[in-house]
Protein backbone atom coordinates (compact mmCIF):
# COMPACT_ATOMS: atom_id res chain seq x y z
CA UNK A 1 0.00 0.00 0.00
CA UNK A 2 1.36 3.41 -1.02
CA UNK A 3 1.52 6.00 1.75
CA UNK A 4 1.76 9.72 1.04
CA UNK A 5 2.01 11.79 4.21
CA UNK A 6 -0.78 14.19 5.11
CA UNK A 7 -0.75 17.92 4.58
CA UNK A 8 -0.49 20.47 7.34
CA UNK A 9 -1.78 23.18 5.02
CA UNK A 10 -2.71 23.03 1.36
CA UNK A 11 -5.23 21.62 -1.06
CA UNK A 12 -6.12 18.18 -2.33
CA UNK A 13 -7.71 17.83 -5.74
CA UNK A 14 -9.73 14.64 -5.58
CA UNK A 15 -11.92 12.66 -8.01
CA UNK A 16 -9.76 13.47 -11.04
CA UNK A 17 -10.38 11.15 -13.98
CA UNK A 18 -7.61 8.56 -14.15
CA UNK A 19 -4.74 9.75 -16.33
CA UNK A 20 -5.71 13.47 -16.27
CA UNK A 21 -3.57 14.63 -13.34
CA UNK A 22 -0.55 15.73 -15.38
CA UNK A 23 -2.76 17.77 -17.73
CA UNK A 24 -4.23 19.52 -14.69
CA UNK A 25 -0.76 19.99 -13.18
CA UNK A 26 0.37 21.98 -16.22
CA UNK A 27 -2.95 23.76 -16.93
CA UNK A 28 -3.02 25.14 -13.38
CA UNK A 29 0.63 26.19 -13.61
CA UNK A 30 1.67 24.06 -10.63
CA UNK A 31 4.99 23.44 -12.37
CA UNK A 32 5.77 27.17 -11.99
CA UNK A 33 4.98 27.36 -8.26
CA UNK A 34 7.60 26.81 -5.57
CA UNK A 35 5.70 24.25 -3.49
CA UNK A 36 5.56 20.52 -2.90
CA UNK A 37 3.17 18.63 -5.16
CA UNK A 38 2.27 14.94 -4.96
CA UNK A 39 0.50 13.32 -7.90
CA UNK A 40 -1.16 9.99 -7.27
CA UNK A 41 -2.19 8.22 -10.45
CA UNK A 42 -4.65 5.36 -10.78
CA UNK A 43 -5.65 5.28 -7.12
CA UNK A 44 -8.42 2.84 -6.24
CA UNK A 45 -11.86 4.45 -5.98
CA UNK A 46 -15.14 2.73 -5.18
CA UNK A 47 -17.06 5.50 -6.93
CA UNK A 48 -14.90 5.85 -10.06
CA UNK A 49 -12.95 2.60 -10.25
CA UNK A 50 -9.65 4.44 -10.72
CA UNK A 51 -8.87 8.09 -10.09
CA UNK A 52 -5.99 10.54 -9.80
CA UNK A 53 -5.30 12.81 -6.83
CA UNK A 54 -3.12 15.91 -6.59
CA UNK A 55 -1.87 17.17 -3.21
CA UNK A 56 -0.36 20.64 -3.04
CA UNK A 57 1.42 21.89 0.09
CA UNK A 58 1.06 25.52 1.18
CA UNK A 59 -1.43 28.36 1.06
CA UNK A 60 -1.80 28.48 -2.72
CA UNK A 61 -5.55 28.51 -3.25
CA UNK A 62 -5.45 32.18 -4.28
CA UNK A 63 -2.89 31.31 -7.01
CA UNK A 64 -5.03 28.59 -8.62
CA UNK A 65 -7.76 29.48 -11.10
CA UNK A 66 -10.72 27.35 -10.09
CA UNK A 67 -12.48 28.35 -13.33
CA UNK A 68 -9.79 26.52 -15.29
CA UNK A 69 -10.21 23.51 -13.04
CA UNK A 70 -14.00 23.66 -13.41
CA UNK A 71 -13.62 23.79 -17.18
CA UNK A 72 -11.24 20.82 -17.27
CA UNK A 73 -13.50 18.68 -15.07
CA UNK A 74 -16.27 20.14 -12.94
CA UNK A 75 -16.59 16.83 -11.02
CA UNK A 76 -13.27 17.36 -9.23
CA UNK A 77 -13.52 18.03 -5.50
CA UNK A 78 -11.22 20.68 -3.98
CA UNK A 79 -10.40 19.87 -0.34
CA UNK A 80 -8.86 22.72 1.64
CA UNK A 81 -6.54 21.51 4.40
CA UNK A 82 -5.49 23.42 7.53
CA UNK A 83 -3.87 21.93 10.63
CA UNK A 84 -3.93 18.45 9.05
CA UNK A 85 -7.74 18.53 8.66
CA UNK A 86 -10.17 19.16 5.82
CA UNK A 87 -11.77 22.49 6.72
CA UNK A 88 -13.70 22.97 3.49
CA UNK A 89 -14.78 20.98 0.45
CA UNK A 90 -15.55 22.89 -2.72
CA UNK A 91 -17.55 21.48 -5.59
CA UNK A 92 -16.75 22.95 -8.97
CA UNK A 93 -19.09 24.06 -11.72
CA UNK A 94 -18.63 24.80 -15.39
CA UNK A 95 -17.49 28.42 -15.56
CA UNK A 96 -19.74 30.85 -17.43
CA UNK A 97 -16.68 32.44 -19.08
CA UNK A 98 -13.07 31.31 -19.56
CA UNK A 99 -10.19 33.43 -20.76
CA UNK A 100 -6.97 32.20 -22.41
CA UNK A 101 -7.68 28.53 -21.70
CA UNK A 102 -8.91 27.67 -25.19
CA UNK A 103 -7.62 29.08 -28.46
CA UNK A 104 -10.09 29.97 -31.20
CA UNK A 105 -9.45 27.82 -34.27
CA UNK A 106 -11.39 30.03 -36.67
CA UNK A 107 -8.77 31.59 -39.01
CA UNK A 108 -11.10 34.57 -39.63
CA UNK A 109 -11.54 35.32 -35.92
CA UNK A 110 -10.15 38.64 -34.70
CA UNK A 111 -7.97 36.70 -32.22
CA UNK A 112 -6.08 35.25 -35.19
CA UNK A 113 -5.26 38.75 -36.45
CA UNK A 114 -4.81 40.69 -33.20
CA UNK A 115 -2.14 38.69 -31.37
CA UNK A 116 -2.54 40.46 -28.00
CA UNK A 117 -6.29 39.94 -27.79
CA UNK A 118 -7.44 37.52 -25.09
CA UNK A 119 -9.22 34.33 -26.15
CA UNK A 120 -12.58 34.54 -24.37
CA UNK A 121 -15.17 31.78 -24.52
CA UNK A 122 -18.60 31.76 -22.88
CA UNK A 123 -20.74 28.79 -21.88
CA UNK A 124 -23.45 28.54 -24.52
CA UNK A 125 -25.02 25.20 -23.53
CA UNK A 126 -24.31 23.75 -20.09
CA UNK A 127 -25.89 20.35 -20.84
CA UNK A 128 -23.67 19.81 -23.87
CA UNK A 129 -20.70 21.57 -22.21
CA UNK A 130 -20.56 23.77 -25.30
CA UNK A 131 -18.51 26.96 -25.32
CA UNK A 132 -18.45 29.65 -28.00
CA UNK A 133 -15.85 32.26 -28.88
CA UNK A 134 -16.97 35.69 -27.69
CA UNK A 135 -15.80 37.31 -30.93
CA UNK A 136 -16.82 34.93 -33.73
CA UNK A 137 -19.18 32.37 -32.09
CA UNK A 138 -16.91 29.43 -33.02
CA UNK A 139 -18.07 26.30 -31.13
CA UNK A 140 -15.88 24.33 -28.77
CA UNK A 141 -17.21 21.27 -26.92
CA UNK A 142 -15.63 20.04 -23.69
CA UNK A 143 -17.43 16.65 -23.68
CA UNK A 144 -14.44 14.63 -24.91
CA UNK A 145 -11.70 16.15 -22.74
Amino acid sequence: MLNISGLNEGIVLDHIKAGKSLDIYYQLGLDKLDCQVAIIKNAHSQKMGRKDIIKVEGDILDRIDLNVLGYIDHNITVNIIRDNRIVEKRKLALPKKITNVLRCKNPRCITSIEQGLPHVFYLADEGKELYRCMYCEQKYSNKNT
